[in-house]
């Protein structure tokens, strides 16, 4: 009886790989789901506190018995210490639809929900960050990041020509992705730090300089070379955003902006446009950063530029206000009571 030789097919690593997929895409869908029971569990749970405690005049001890009794019920499963059952009836008394504003509480892990309960006090606001936080898959510590750094009142401020130079769905995608002001007091620099150190010490910390530019920034260079008319220039740092499918340029001042910067930088995006852009790719846009700015100064200098471009302050030192902090156990308090981990949620990514 003759038998085939043994030799894989042609198309083998590519039906491997479709597999792989759909197990992946298929464990997402189980983890999401998952996690859309557990939250509508703990809203449930803190619906039924709340109402009793509203009616039967219940205190906190009824709460603590309640905890004891379902860890000797459920001694295998974490999430029923007196702790999180006041996280639960606080997440039923302010998210009474389990949502905030328009996006689900279900989509979002339960460390993310007490998270955005604990840290922000206004329902728009903390539907702004829920909102971002699905959207961009972003981490718990992300999150806090983002509420500590106070993203909601910087996001999409720079002054920017992106309506005059972009057409109309990429100009405001643009404009969202700068802020004003940006904050780099993670560097350890004090305010008279020159641009080369700041721009040295943004590159030793590029993974929370990354963070702080947004989701989508990818690192190219730093002082990358170009060559015009037989002359060397070097754009201090260099990006391609992968959502707006366009090179950013982006120049460092230590000092106030003056108009000629605005110049300089269009320069630069011409040549980027002209030496490095690809033909699928979008306009090349810049941002200058600078120590201070003169808003009005600013839009006059941009109404004459013909490339799209954005002019945003930094602060090498912290000069936000704290968010606000409730009287609630701290998520981390309650993270290393139920054992630090999000197992029951499904995985964020960590950007």
């Amino acid at each position: 009886m003759s038998t085939k030789p043994d030799r894989f097919p042609d198309d083998y690593a590519n039906w491997l790989a479709g597999i792989r997929q759909r197990i992946v895409a298929a464990r997402q869908r189980a983890a999401l789901a998952a996690n859309a029971e557990l939250i509508g569990l703990y809203w449930q749970i803190g619906h039924e506190i709340l109402d009793r405690q509203r009616s039967a005049q219940w205190g906190d001890k009824v709460l603590d018995r309640l905890a004891r009794d379902l860890r000797e019920a459920f001694p295998e499963i974490k999430g029923f210490s007196s702790r999180n059952l006041k996280y639960m009836r606080y997440f039923a008394e302010h998210c009474p639809q389990q949502a905030f504003g328009q996006q689900s509480a279900a989509q979002l892990p339960w460390f993310h929900i007490v998270t955005l309960l604990t840290k922000l006090a206004a329902p728009e606001t903390r539907e702004w960050y829920a909102r971002r936080a699905i959207a961009e898959g972003w981490s718990r510590a992300t999150l806090e990041v983002s509420i500590r750094n106070r993203l909601h009142e910087r996001q999409g401020r720079a002054v920017t020509n992106f309506d005059a130079h972009l057409p109309a769905p990429q100009s405001q995608l643009a404009h969202e992705t700068l802020k004003d002001p940006y904050l780099f007091d993670f560097l350890g620099l004090g305010d008279d730090a020159h641009e080369r150190d700041i721009e040295n010490a943004l590159m030793r910390h590029i993974t929370r300089f990354l963070l702080e530019l947004g989701h989508g920034f990818a690192f190219v260079g730093q002082q990358y070379r170009l060559e015009v008319g037989d002359q060397e220039f070097f754009i201090d740092l260099l990006f391609y955003h992968t959502r707006l499918k366009c090179y950013v340029v982006v120049e460092l001042k230590a000092g106030a902006f003056k108009p000629e910067h605005a110049g300089q930088l269009n320069f630069y995006l011409t040549a980027v446009d002209r030496q490095i852009k690809a033909p699928d790719d979008k306009p090349t846009i810049g941002l200058l950063l600078c120590k201070t700015k003169n808003r009005l100064v600013a839009e006059y200098a941009l109404s004459g530029i013909d490339k799209p471009m954005g002019v945003a302050e930094y602060q090498l030192v912290r000069a936000l206000p704290e968010p606000l902090l409730t009287n609630l156990p701290t998520v981390e308090e309650l993270e290393t009571e139920l054992g630090a981990v999000e197992a029951d949620t499904p995985e964020r990514s960590k950007a």
